[in-house]
């Protein structure tokens, strides 16, 4: 199933009275709040975000809602996952916007620290690794990224000892590593994937689709194209699905491939001519000066389920 922006959320009337949104920046503070909701037999959910909300973003909030008493959005732009060419300080900062339309989705805590809250003796202390499966696909293209994610989410999993996490099915690798990583050190929560929402054109939304402009942005379809191509060519094995994954980026002025890969969903290795069954399809390209990724679900060797932009 995939979400079409902006559409509705199923209400839970046992939890749509909250208290009014409140900001927080200190990992005291939050642990106070937390502390407090918890005596009264609240349960908590945590939405990790790096804000510049968007309507993929306030998916994942509104199943927070449906899962829990107690919603934590946090908005960090971690250092640590940004390598020495990827532009830090150009991530968009919309944080007055962010807490804005949370407070209208009933949001009870947006937990907002600064660097020095999260990372006290520097950022060059104990790191979570991702290990083999962190350097493959994005972790190739993004070296260390992957390790920055899980040192920030592990630090936001101890801090709010959450019930459940939400995340979108959107960053695909980030959830596989996310929920390896709960098992591994057997962290006491559950982990919730939400579909990917996409525009009513298909394009997966992303808080890097506002740096694209109108050639750019029209451009960007051909990541939910190569999707859709390799969706439909799945039944005839996997060489043919990646041919036509592939295939679908064509000459496309100003839009790089990095990669298209179809992985196992539960080791996240590359799967082989002889797998049959549900595969993911991994796909990374440069569109300008933009990064963008995406991925859709397909059945290998078998009749398919609706495709991503359906």
């Amino acid at each position: 199933m995939t979400e079409v922006a902006g559409a509705a959320a199923t209400k839970n009337p046992t939890r749509d009275a909250v208290p009014s949104t409140r900001t927080v920046n200190t990992i005291a503070g939050l642990r106070a709040v937390l502390d407090e909701r918890r005596r009264a037999g609240a349960s908590v959910a945590l939405v990790p975000t790096m804000g510049a909300l968007h309507d993929g973003h306030l998916a994942l909030v509104r199943r927070a809602r449906e899962l829990a008493d107690v919603v934590v959005v946090s908005i960090f732009v971690n250092p640590l996952q940004f390598g020495p060419t990827e532009d830090l300080d150009r991530y968009p900062r919309t944080l007055e916007a962010d807490v804005a339309a949370l407070t209208g989705l009933g949001v009870e805590v947006v937990f907002a620290p600064d660097v020095a809250e999260m990372y006290p003796n520097g950022p060059a202390g104990t790191r979570v690794g991702a290990g083999p499966a962190g350097e493959r696909y994005e972790g190739a293209h993004r070296p260390g990224h992957f390790d920055g994610m899980l040192t920030v989410v592990a630090k936001l999993f101890s801090i709010a000892q959450p019930d459940v996490a939400v995340f979108g099915q959107k960053d695909a690798q980030q959830v596989f590593l996310v929920g390896r990583m709960i098992a591994d050190l057997d962290l006491r929560l559950r982990l919730e994937v939400v579909p990917t929402v996409r525009e009513a054109d298909g394009l997966a939304l992303s808080s890097r689709n506002r740096f694209l402009d109108d050639d750019e942005r029209v451009a960007a379809l051909v990541l939910a194209e190569s999707l859709d191509a390799a969706h439909t060519a799945a039944a005839d094995g996997t060489s043919e699905l990646l041919a036509e994954g592939v295939a679908a980026f064509g000459d496309h002025d100003g839009v790089d491939l990095d990669y298209l890969v179809v992985v196992d969903p539960a080791t996240f290795l590359p799967i082989d001519e002889a797998f049959a069954g549900q595969a993911l399809v991994l796909v990374a390209a440069r569109v300008g000066a933009t990064r963008l990724i995406d991925n859709a679900f397909v059945e290998v060797g078998a009749k398919q389920p609706p495709s991503p932009a359906e």
